[in-house]
């Protein structure tokens, strides 16, 4: 099985369905909503597909909407250079979730908010590599100028030094929206309507939160529970003397 198969098999939504890269009218003043739901790289929203979308989009405002598990980094880093290159002021609205790469496409956006209960992640850099200690030695001096790049981001928007990012990626950190913003990662923080499940299988990381992992407890069956009372209510007036 190659590495794009297994990353597409553990970032795939729960329902298997993808929900793909969907660029609509927002609102009236003419801003454009882009919806980055899915994951990326080959097996979801590709950065081809995202600079062409976006490329075409002629407004003075662009709503990014993200839900994502992440994927590629270097499709992830040309759609953050695509976001930047843009004219438009682009608002970055973490719904769900914003995880691995996921987490600096974002930083490509003017102003970053993030909804409760919604979550970054951000971790070093993976790599599969098959070959001898020299294939695998230059694999590892990769892999560190690319975690060195993320830490560069993350440090340009929180006014941070680097290095404070080394540790909190090395360790998967996780954050909730009041974490995010107290490090300086976002703007603000957003009350969303409602509170949709998270959509992905986050269980190829090793510090996911019980509330992206831990299966939502089932709504009760209202219905159900009347209709049962309601039969036993006809079985005691039977047997009544």
């Amino acid at each position: 099985m190659k590495f794009n198969e297994i990353i597409a098999r553990a970032f795939r939504a729960k329902d298997g369905q993808r929900a793909a890269l969907k660029v609509r009218n927002a609102e009236e003043d003419g801003s454009v909503e882009v919806l980055l739901y899915d994951q990326i790289g080959f097996w979801g929203i590709t950065a081809e597909e995202f600079k062409r979308e976006l490329n075409a989009i002629d407004a003075d405002t662009i709503h990014l909407r993200i839900d994502s598990p992440g994927g590629d980094v270097f499709m992830a880093r040309a759609m953050k250079t695509a976001l930047e290159q843009h004219k438009a002021k682009v608002i970055a609205h973490v719904d769900g979730l914003a995880a691995s790469a996921a987490s600096y496409i974002m930083l490509g956006a003017d102003e970053i908010e993030v909804a409760k209960g919604a979550f970054i992640m951000i971790h070093n850099a993976w790599m599969i590599t098959l070959g001898d200690t020299r294939d695998h030695a230059a694999s590892a001096q990769m892999l560190d100028k690319i975690d060195g790049s993320i830490r560069a981001d993350y440090a340009q928007k929180t006014g941070k030094p680097a290095e404070e990012f080394r540790q909190l990626m090395d360790d998967e950190t996780w954050l909730d929206a009041d974490e995010a913003l107290e490090m300086g990662l976002i703007d603000r923080v957003y009350e969303k309507d409602g509170g949709a499940e998270n959509r992905f299988d986050v269980s190829i990381f090793e510090n996911a939160p019980d509330a992206l992992t831990k299966p939502a407890e089932p709504e009760p069956d209202w219905a159900a529970t009347i209709a049962a009372h309601q039969r036993r209510l006809e079985f005691f007036e039977r047997c009544a003397p």
